[in-house]
């Protein structure tokens, strides 16, 4: 997850005023939607389908709200279940991420990492759907396919979360997202770029393909190998050893 350089989800839109203008509206909509519903944490939101006649939105917009949400932790989805909302979505829960930010530094958001995600690559070799692998590799290609560091960022996140998602753990996949939300918090600081996107010979690229590998080998030991090497290697290139 190099994503190092914390953007929200307005600031890595790309596009015209008149799309982003759009985009910003339909998470505005969703999100009031959401507090309107007076939804509590882990109530499942009507099926996209509904979504999209009740908030009279395109599927393409309500797919980019949801995605905009999901990043800022006010939802998750499951796949094959539905989308759900976050017991971090409201106020209460935004204050606990920026407490918990507030306490942690980037080299020890590092050592968590090392800590948590090696162990879900290692559940993932066990128990990875053929769909879920599918999404891994899909998220490595749009990583490598990027034009800017920001939609690398965005695909990077995405392959760490397709992992957790292929422990097929609830409870697992659950704490990652909190884990992740806190990390995102963290990151807050500026990374400097030499590149305006990432060069063909990224490291990160050649590390994705190796957990991915391993995950679909069914290796628990080099999924959970690779993974730590990965993360040790954006430590080193970000902070030195740590």
């Amino acid at each position: 997850m190099d994503n190092l350089v914390n953007q929200s989800s307005e600031s890595t839109d790309t596009g015209s005023p008149r799309e982003l203008g759009s985009h910003r509206n339909g998470v505005s909509v969703l999100r009031a939607f959401i507090k309107g519903g007076q939804y509590a944490p882990d109530d499942r939101l009507p099926s996209e389908r509904e979504l999209i006649v009740e908030l009279g939105m395109s599927r393409s917009a309500l797919r980019k709200a949801l995605d905009a949400l999901e990043h800022e932790g006010v939802i998750w989805r499951h796949v094959g279940k539905g989308t759900f909302v976050s017991d971090r979505g409201g106020h209460a829960g935004t204050r606990g991420i920026e407490g918990l930010s507030g306490q942690m530094t980037p080299v020890r958001m590092v050592q968590a990492r090392l800590c948590i995600e090696p162990a879900l690559a290692r559940e993932a070799a066990i128990h990875a759907s053929s769909s879920a692998i599918a999404r891994m590799k899909g998220a490595i290609a749009a990583s490598r396919a990027a034009t800017t560091w920001s939609e690398y960022e965005a695909q990077d996140d995405r392959f760490h979360r397709a992992v957790a998602e292929a422990s097929d753990n609830i409870l697992l996949l659950t704490l990652f997202d909190q884990f992740n939300a806190v990390r995102r918090a963290v990151s807050g600081i500026a990374v400097v770029r030499e590149t305006p996107r990432p060069t063909a010979d990224h490291r990160s690229f050649a590390e994705h393909d190796r957990i991915a590998a391993a995950i679909e080998g069914r290796d628990q030991h080099a999924a959970h190998i690779a993974m730590r090497r990965h993360i040790g290697s954006v430590s080193d290139r970000l902070f030195g050893e740590v």
